[in-house]
């Protein structure tokens, strides 16, 4: 695919809104995310239809940002992305006599950049603040501030970050890429089991020394749903990355890469849990601009490749592009909370 075709076919559009029709994989039924005190988020619809939110935003945010983590779980990113700048973090974690060396990365920490691991790194904090222009107390430069993400870690540009470790925290960059699962004229599928313990139906058998019983037989409910129509939407906010002033090939990137991981998602991330084992009823279709043709997944990665290759041409990326810190940490007490050597706070 020709590049700067993507950026030329949404010229002046503000958002890219898609969306499409989903369906069990088996049957009829399939279990929603659930909420804390909540459960299921059933709700009526303007028109009146009985409404049901299958997967939120904050999920499909996560599972987006899977598609591209290499094994699926990081914390590098997948061969066919290389060159692609993130930050990595060599970990000696210290449990009591024990050395554990494990790694976590930009991709997968939560709120990327914002990681305790990568912004209270001396070094990385003064460069990071000075390639964003930030300075306590004086009004932020978002161009600057933007230019910054892309050289360090593109995928915060589009997921978002939410800077609270860094100076006095006013640094806030939305998700660009949204998405979320809605389901229409829902209905109750109440059903139920048990958990038959052989030895012990009772629970009266306890474990000696810890005083564990072993639970016995437990009986259980279980609800699922059926909908007349499932779907899938998705939204990339083009004038919010407009508004970093990027370089064109930088918004291309950022663009062909929010809808690569949308078509790996729609692709093989459909089992969102046990019982929500969904595929796709037809292919996508884009609402606005409706003239705008979403590229099949081989075209979206060589745009990608390309874009990769000319943002490294003009120095927009880290070089290299896999930023290494390397961090001591220690496992505290579970009432209270450890310090790295930097004089970061590590949470339990």
């Amino acid at each position: 695919m020709e590049n700067g075709m993507i950026l030329k076919d949404l010229k002046s559009a503000p958002r890219l809104l898609m969306e499409v029709e989903l369906r069990p994989v088996q049957g009829d039924r399939f279990q929603p995310t659930g909420f804390p005190d909540l459960g299921a988020a059933v709700y009526i619809s303007p028109k009146g239809k009985r409404m049901l939110l299958v997967e939120s935003a904050q999920s499909i945010a996560n599972r987006l940002e899977q598609t591209c983590l290499e094994g699926g779980r990081g914390p590098g990113i997948i061969k066919e992305l290389e060159g692609l700048p993130y930050i990595l973090v060599e970990l000696n974690v210290k449990l009591d006599t024990n050395e554990i060396k494990t790694k976590t990365s930009s991709l997968v920490e939560a709120h990327r950049i914002n990681s305790p691991f990568i912004i209270y790194d001396e070094e990385f904090r003064k460069h990071f603040i000075d390639k964003a222009g930030y300075s306590k107390g004086k009004p932020l430069n978002w161009e600057m501030i933007g230019k910054a993400f892309f050289f360090y870690d593109p995928n915060s540009l589009l997921h978002g970050a939410f800077m609270s470790n860094l100076e006095d925290g006013r640094i806030k960059v939305p998700r660009a890429i949204t998405g979320f699962i809605e389901a229409e004229d829902v209905q109750e599928v109440a059903s139920g089991g048990a958990k038959i313990d052989f030895l012990d139906p009772t629970g009266k058998i306890r474990i000696q020394g810890i005083g564990k019983d072993v639970y016995g037989n437990v009986l259980y409910h279980r609800m699922e749903y059926t909908a007349k129509r499932i779907t899938a939407y998705f939204n990339i906010d083009l004038a919010l990355l407009d508004g970093y002033g990027l370089e064109p090939e930088a918004k291309e990137l950022l663009v062909a890469l929010g809808l690569y991981k949308i078509r790996r998602f729609l692709a093989s991330g459909l089992r969102l849990r046990t019982a929500c084992d969904l595929i796709k009823n037809g292919d996508i279709k884009v609402t606005a601009p409706n003239s705008f043709q979403i590229p099949s997944e081989k075209e979206l990665l060589e745009v990608i490749q390309a874009n990769i290759k000319a943002c490294k041409d003009k120095n927009l990326f880290a070089d290299p592009p896999v930023t290494v810190l390397d961090k001591e940490a220690e496992v505290g007490d579970k009432k209270g909370s450890t310090t790295s050597e930097e004089g970061a706070t590590i949470e339990d």
